[in-house]
């Protein structure tokens, strides 16, 4: 690996041998002359499929230093043991199978033989051992360690390699969503590593994964890119969520970091982009029948909040926090901002979530007349409160806009402090807010929605919901796994939410993705990923 003019760059190992230049011109003037007599694939122009990042990458760690556009990057280059399927179940990935002890503590699996690391290397159980030890240590600053810790979803005791292609993890106590934890995007998919990923002191260097892309150069603030990985071994059958049969359809993927979104729509329609995910809603209309161009749309698991912060002596008071959500109006709200690409939302569990029933889908509908009572109950006069967002992410700033305009109604008086996206993550990471417009991306489950709401503030600031009920609710929802049982739980943390009004949840995005006539392959989700692989340009 090397280094370049302020970007990562993989470099190749290069051997050195002396020519004698009379016999290599000759055979290069064959060589020339062959070329044009007949074509070959060396004469074919590498093929390249270029797509759109609104933010750099905050690292090329999986599951550690991480965002949205972080995960969705990695995800071409790591594989997990196992990944979400399509209808969001969990399927084989590195793994070809694997059983579950009738205690439910321990889990056995057998790696598929014949995968490779990009850098040559066979993948093997000590691998396993090796990246699931690395992310369980507290230096690496995995996003999942609280989960699989004590106090989480359940604690990993011990990653056990039995033979070259069998790895056992034991857990403290039966955990029926722990592999839906290790698929986690946010997780970085638990991906595999090779040890080479890190230096001889144990500090990062680059991600080698098994991925259908290996992670080829980062450019910061200007691009990514990716070259196929030629071998690859791809599951049998078409590709299926985050699993099935990946493969790279194209020599290299550019991601190109183009926060402007007047700028990315210009570069879709001049051809020099051919991938525009997460388009904003707003710029729809100036693309939508443009030649060349094709609309995509799918419903999003996504969660856009506002959040409050309840340890504020203002925020601490329900009555308050249950007048401000009586004062939106989150279908108007939600209409004006996706421009009907959205789904209003009442509760954290996402709208197509087949956990999604009729408990869930009953409005919060608009009562100013009782949010200004509620207000005068708990003494509110009018004091200012700070509504931090940001500009980066359209959608948290249009809402607060909104919020703004229709709390005023109300006599709630929201001064709006505009944030940069680092900034403003940072501050939700610490709790340091009074009120925040805020994006959850999907998560597949309603337990683990729910998971990155609630939990105890002194240890998570960025948990917003801290309460005794909340959590022996969401404990409840983690450790059952009959989906009716699951759905009174669901029922009751959504009633439980409503009553308590940690935060105020506004809708379900629609991811819209933009694309030119020549891409082929390409399929939105709910999760919203951005999934490069199967991806071709024609």
């Amino acid at each position: 690996m090397g280094k370049g003019r302020g970007y990562w760059v993989a470099k190749p190992s290069l051997t050195t041998v002396a020519l004698d230049p009379s016999p290599f011109r000759a055979g290069l003037a064959l060589a020339l002359a062959a070329a044009l007599a007949t074509p070959s694939a060396a004469a074919v122009a590498p093929s390249l499929l270029r797509a759109r990042l609104n933010a750099d990458i905050l690292s090329s760690d999986p599951g550690t230093r991480r965002d949205e556009n972080t995960d969705a990057v990695l995800l071409h280059v790591v594989e997990g043991l196992v990944a979400v399927r399509e209808d969001t179940s969990i399927g084989p990935l590195l793994a070809s199978r694997w059983t579950v002890a009738p205690d439910g503590k321990t889990y056995v699996f057998q790696l598929r033989p014949g995968i490779v690391f990009h850098n040559g290397a066979p993948l093997t159980s000590a691998d396993v051992v090796w990246s699931l030890n690395r992310y369980l240590d507290p230096k690496t600053r995995w996003r999942c360690l609280s989960d699989l810790s004590k106090g989480g979803l359940a604690e990993v005791t011990a990653v056990t390699a039995h033979g070259p292609l069998t790895v056992s993890i034991s857990l403290d106590r039966p955990a029926p969503l722990f592999l839906k934890t290790l698929a986690r995007a946010d997780c970085g998919g638990t991906g595999i590593l090779q040890r080479a990923s890190v230096d001889p002191h144990g500090a990062w260097v680059a991600p080698i994964g098994t991925g259908p892309f290996r992670f080829a150069a980062w450019k910061r603030n200007q691009y990514i890119e990716l070259r196929r990985f030629d071998r690859y071994q791809a599951r049998p059958g078409p590709p299926d969520g985050n699993t099935g049969g990946k493969t790279a359809a194209v020599d290299t993927v550019r991601f190109l970091v183009i926060p402007d979104g007047s700028a990315a729509r210009a570069a879709l329609l001049r051809g020099e982009l051919d991938v525009l995910d997460n388009l904003n809603p707003v710029e729809l209309a100036a693309l939508r029948g443009k030649s060349g161009v094709r609309i995509q749309s799918a419903p999003s698991d996504d969660l856009y909040a506002l959040l409050l912060q309840t340890r504020d002596p203002l925020l601490r008071d329900p009555r308050f926090r249950r007048a401000l959500a009586i004062s939106l109006d989150t279908a108007a709200l939600t209409r004006a901002i996706t421009r009907g690409e959205g789904r209003p939302d009442s509760g954290p569990v996402p709208s197509p979530s087949p956990f999604y029933g009729p408990v869930e889908s009953a409005p919060i509908r608009p009562d100013l007349a009782q949010a200004r009572r509620l207000l005068t109950a708990c003494g509110y006069r009018g004091q200012a409160i700070k509504l931090a967002t940001n500009q980066r992410y359209p959608l948290m700033f249009d809402s607060a806009v909104v919020i703004q305009a229709m709390a005023k109604q109300a006599g709630i008086n929201f001064e709006i402090e505009t944030l940069d996206w680092a900034t403003q993550l940072a501050r939700y990471a610490a709790g340091d807010y009074q009120a925040m417009t805020f994006g959850y991306s999907a998560r597949l489950d309603p337990s683990l929605t729910f998971a990155s709401l609630i939990g105890d503030k002194a240890k998570d600031p960025r948990k917003v919901w801290d309460t005794p009920a909340a959590r022996r609710l969401l404990d409840r929802s983690m450790a059952e796994a009959d989906p009716v049982r699951r759905q009174a739980v669901f029922d009751d943390l959504t009633r439980a939410w409503r009553q308590d009004t940690p935060s105020v949840v506004l809708f379900n995005s629609g991811r819209i993705t933009a694309l030119r006539s020549t891409v082929s392959g390409y399929r939105s989700w709910p999760a919203q990923q951005q999934r490069l692989w199967g991806v071709a340009v024609n």
